[in-house]
């Protein structure tokens, strides 16, 4: 267990955000999305910023610096911040919320190095090689799967951990370690919950998606571990809902949960297929994800009284109005993802000695605290994040199982 010196120095001076997960308490949510969950790496911003009517502005890269800190202690950062077709938002994003928690932490003992990956796997590699011979003894990022991959093999290599934002956790291994949102945890955490409130024969509504097979997988092995009886998986590619609800439908009272894990977006329409096939919400819990942290979900009929996982809000919301104070513009929301990644590497620099990085530190069982909750690393590089439960209500949601404080050691 990390010390208590640790605990109270892993909180930025003037924000007061970060805490270690054995102290946290977590508030309800609101509306934000989810950081990196739910789409394609490649896709990036991967979910909205939390206002629709902000602006993420890039600067001018040939000024932006590509050292933050001036500490005898390095650590790379690697992101995004060019593609083919010019500067990138989101890389820019990521490297001012690393920028803003070193400058909130007040740390003088790291120096965080910035390489642009050029949104390649080739940048990548080339990215971590020129890091790793500049003296860098942990890497942040990269965002994209195929970049993490290329990186990992580099850090692996040279002995030095990687700390990256991809939701693939297929590209998690033991020293390259996810701290995005993966959608186990999301589907876990509901699934649980409904679990316990009874609820044990269930059928599943899911696109056609790649996210859509990765999230299949997770809801069979998850209900088979929780001893769940799943009577019906129905797909359904886009445009093709109503024929799939009408199949769960004809289950009638054999089922009394319905997992749909379905982009914001799409969400009306499935809810109008459900609506139209007659499926009794009263009756039939609805089960989604924090994908439905979104007006265009909340403002469903057909989904008032469902059910989601989701991250805490209040941490978030305090981190958007400090960084577009200090930027002038709003974060993407993955920015959170460098934040945590930044404050932590700070943290660990000043408390944990030579040992600041390594297996056992990085693999701490009681976890850490971020902008979206409380979080923890396995050993296979996978991550666990605390969440919430919310239910959808007036239109708005309301938490219904709250946020743990801390992790339970024996649970890892």
């Amino acid at each position: 267990m990390l010390t208590s010196l640790f605990i109270r120095s892993f909180v930025p001076r003037r924000a007061h955000l970060l805490a270690a997960a054995m102290t946290l308490s977590l508030a309800g949510c609101g509306p934000t999305g989810m950081p990196g969950f739910g789409r394609s790496d490649a896709e990036a911003p991967l979910l909205p910023p939390p206002a629709a009517n902000s602006a993420i502005e890039t600067s001018d890269l040939s000024s932006t610096p590509n050292e933050i800190g001036g500490g005898g202690i390095k650590v790379a950062l690697i992101v995004p911040l060019s593609s083919a077709s010019g500067p990138s938002s989101v890389g820019q994003s990521l490297r001012n919320a690393a920028e803003l928690a070193l400058s909130e932490f007040g740390s003088k003992d790291v120096s965080i190095i910035v390489k642009d990956d050029q949104s390649t796997q080739a940048g990548a590699r080339a990215a971590a090689q020129a890091a790793i011979s500049e003296g860098a003894d942990i890497i942040l990022g990269p965002l994209f799967a195929g970049n993490v991959r290329e990186v990992g093999a580099v850090a692996r290599a040279a002995g030095k951990p990687v700390i990256a934002f991809s939701t693939d956790a297929n590209v998690a291994a033991r020293g390259t370690y996810l701290l995005s949102f993966l959608p186990e945890t999301y589907i876990e955490r509901v699934l649980d919950y409904a679990a316990q409130r009874g609820k044990r024969s269930m059928a599943a509504l899911i696109p056609s998606s790649e996210f859509g097979r990765v999230a299949e997988a997770q809801f069979m092995a998850i209900a088979a571990r929780k001893n769940i009886n799943v009577m019906a998986v129905e797909t359904y590619a886009p445009g093709g809902a109503a024929a799939a609800a009408q199949k769960i439908a004809a289950l009638g009272q054999r089922i009394d949960a319905l997992f749909i894990p379905e982009q914001a977006d799409v969400m009306p329409s499935v809810a109008q297929a459900i609506t139209t096939a007659g499926i009794d919400v009263k009756r039939v819990q609805i089960l989604g994800t924090g994908l439905w942290n979104d007006a265009r979900v909340l403002q469903s009929p057909a989904l008032q009284g469902a059910w989601f996982s989701t991250p805490d809000n209040a941490g978030f919301t305090s981190f958007v109005t400090r960084y577009s104070r200090k930027y002038g513009n709003e974060p993407s929301r993955v920015a959170t993802l460098a934040y945590d990644g930044a404050s932590l590497v700070a943290a660990l620099s000043r408390q944990q000695g030579a040992d600041r990085f390594s297996e056992t530190v990085l693999q701490n069982a009681s976890g850490f605290s971020g902008v979206d909750g409380v979080f923890r690393f396995r050993a296979d590089g996978t991550n666990e994040r605390g969440l919430a439960v919310v239910m959808i209500s007036n239109n708005a949601t309301q938490v219904v199982s709250p946020a743990p404080k801390s992790f339970s050691a024996s649970a890892m």
